[in-house]
């Protein structure tokens, strides 16, 4: 580690709103009688901050979101001894974002002007121009490049004196057009009142229809095409995640100043996300790419360390590429993404001796992990190659679709995305005693539990949020805001009740305080872990057969101070 030791207490995870309508509701939940005492962190999703598109990770600045949360709900958590985690998004910022709006505003003159990767001047002698107005690379300059999105990663933004101007544009983007009204187009075009408003209702019924301003026919009006046009073209709306440039030094005053401000939030860890994809150098891969990304995971940890931070980067792997093992070997924490996949394997092959294996690797190198079952992502399973295989992969993949899980292909080829949407229940065939086995192991296998709300509340598969969402809503199916009531009724099943008293047992126990001395051992469908520290022993039993397990504390006096346990019986 490049910060000092953190606890490895189980953490909550979840959006603001995800209980209630916003982090008063969690902070509610948190505060009654049943479930105090067993979290010590919360990784608290980013639309807690001033957000727009993608659930929160197109920040525009990282001022508290006031529909969601306010400094009295944080200052309440730590009241609560409950640390934070955030997450810090180095490779955008969104188009709504003081920077960018300055650049729409002034263009060229902008004190932004490079804040933001220009696709032309990154670009520029490396490539074509097209009749479209960016910059075609050259085919081996981009071999290497991962692209989220068919076609090139460009955001065409028109600039204050009617240029049009690409900018680099990794993940989601939203182009506009208002509904035009005959006074404004009166006044703009200098057309009579009533031409006005028939050229607006011929435009506004098409916009209707989904047509773009170049598709709009104006019928009789058809010679004022090309004013109308550029006067929708000169107003259109952007959202959107413009990737940052970091060798801009405007660009790392705002990463010290964010890192600041979580820091004042009362962070202990900092999620980087997308931050792999930050470095960017024509004709090399533009996710991480070597050594860029190392050298600017170095330069953040020097910022962080000035405000006492943990930084956790998120980088999807494969286990063949040891991504994890290089991060560990760099002194960072890193996810536990096999975990997950393992377990369902455990149960679809009724051996734990991978999950054993894996186990005893983190602890042999030492690999500091915050593990999970559920996420506000999905199911990572592709990670697992070279660690099962491929077969496997494929069946655990088939089973959770099976069950109801969907898929996301990109560009139209199958398995490239690395996760399979689905809640962690749901992906267990909704069976009680598979999710409380998952969560007793989860909470003993080395590392910090990081523990998604919905998994708690054995939520199951939303098909309903998917529908609602539209195109590209399908990680909504494991997102569902549960309400007061639904608390309330969740707080009555075993299952749910179960979990919160290991995870009470896990944030309480002294056999959890170090990860000094834990004991793994695997024999048939069977898997034991003991813990030990100070004299206090913390034991699991777990059958991936049976699905009966055992939970033991022993205090140093021999005796069992707690247990849970489900067999076939019960």
């Amino acid at each position: 580690m490049k910060t000092s030791e953190i606890d490895i207490t189980p953490m909550l995870n979840a959006y603001p709103d995800s209980v209630g309508k916003n982090l008063e509701g969690m902070l509610n939940f948190l505060q009654r009688k049943e479930t105090q005492n067993i979290i010590g962190s919360f990784y608290i999703l980013p639309s807690v901050f001033n957000t727009d598109l993608d659930r929160g990770f197109s920040i525009i600045d990282y001022c508290l979101n006031e529909i969601y949360a306010t400094d009295g709900d944080l200052e309440k958590l730590k009241e609560l001894g409950i640390n934070l985690k955030f997450d810090f998004v180095l490779n955008h910022a969104s188009v709504l974002s003081k920077q960018f709006q300055d650049i729409i505003r002034n263009g060229q003159e902008s004190k932004y002007k490079d804040f933001f990767i220009n696709w032309n001047k990154f670009w520029e002698g490396k490539g074509e121009m097209t009749e479209a107005g960016y910059i075609q690379p050259y085919p081996e300059l981009i071999q290497k490049m991962f692209f989220r999105k068919p076609g090139l990663p460009i955001l065409m933004v028109r600039m204050p004196d009617g240029e049009n101007v690409p900018y680099w544009n990794t993940f989601y983007q939203e182009i506009s057009y208002d509904k035009v009204q005959e006074q404004e187009l009166m006044r703009s075009l200098h057309l009579q009142y009533l031409t006005a408003l028939e050229i607006t209702k011929l435009v506004n019924m098409q916009l209707d229809e989904g047509k773009k301003p170049t598709e709009i026919e104006l019928g009789k009006f058809d010679k004022y095409k090309n004013v109308v046009t550029e006067y929708m073209e000169s107003h259109r709306k952007y959202l959107g995640q413009m990737d940052l440039n970091i060798k801009s030094p405007l660009v790392w005053e705002y990463y010290d100043d964010t890192l600041r401000k979580l820091g004042g939030y009362g962070a202990k860890i900092v999620r980087l996300d997308a931050f792999a994809y930050a470095p960017k150098e024509p004709g090399e891969k533009n996710f991480l790419n070597e050594p860029g990304t190392w050298e600017l995971l170095e330069k953040i940890q020097e910022l962080a360390d000035k405000y006492g931070l943990t930084l956790l980067p998120e980088i999807h792997s494969s286990y063949e590429e040891k991504t994890y093992e290089i991060l560990a070997e760099k002194g960072y924490m890193t996810y536990d993404f096999f975990l997950p996949g393992l377990l369902i394997d455990a149960f679809e092959e009724q051996d734990g001796q991978v999950l054993e294996k894996w186990a005893r690797e983190i602890l042999d190198k030492k690999i500091n992990v915050v593990n999970m079952l559920g996420c506000h992502d999905g199911i990572p399973l592709l990670d697992l190659k070279g660690l099962i295989s491929d077969e496997q992969i494929q069946r655990l993949i088939d089973t959770v679709v099976g069950r109801g899980g969907f898929v996301k292909n990109l560009h139209g080829q199958k398995n490239i995305y690395y996760q399979v949407n689905a809640t962690y229940y749901s992906a267990l065939g909704e069976d009680d005693r598979k999710m409380l086995i998952s969560r007793a192991v989860q909470l003993f296998m080395p590392g910090k539990p990081q523990i998604w709300y919905l998994d708690l509340f054995a939520g199951k598969n939303d098909y309903e949020a998917v529908k609602r969402a539209g195109a590209g809503g399908h990680k909504e199916i494991n997102r569902t805001n549960l309400t007061m009531e639904d608390i309330e009724t969740a707080l009555k099943k075993d299952v749910v009740v179960a979990q919160l008293e290991l995870l009470r047992f896990r944030k309480t126990f002294p056999a959890f305080g170090r990860m000094d001395n834990i004991d793994i051992e695997t024999i048939d469908s069977v898997i034991y872990f003991t813990w030990e520290n100070e004299g206090y022993v913390a034991k699991l039993k777990a059958d991936f057969c049976t699905c009966e397990f055992r939970v033991e504390g022993i205090n140093p006096q021999g005796e069992i101070v707690f247990s849970l346990q489900r067999t076939e019986a019960n």
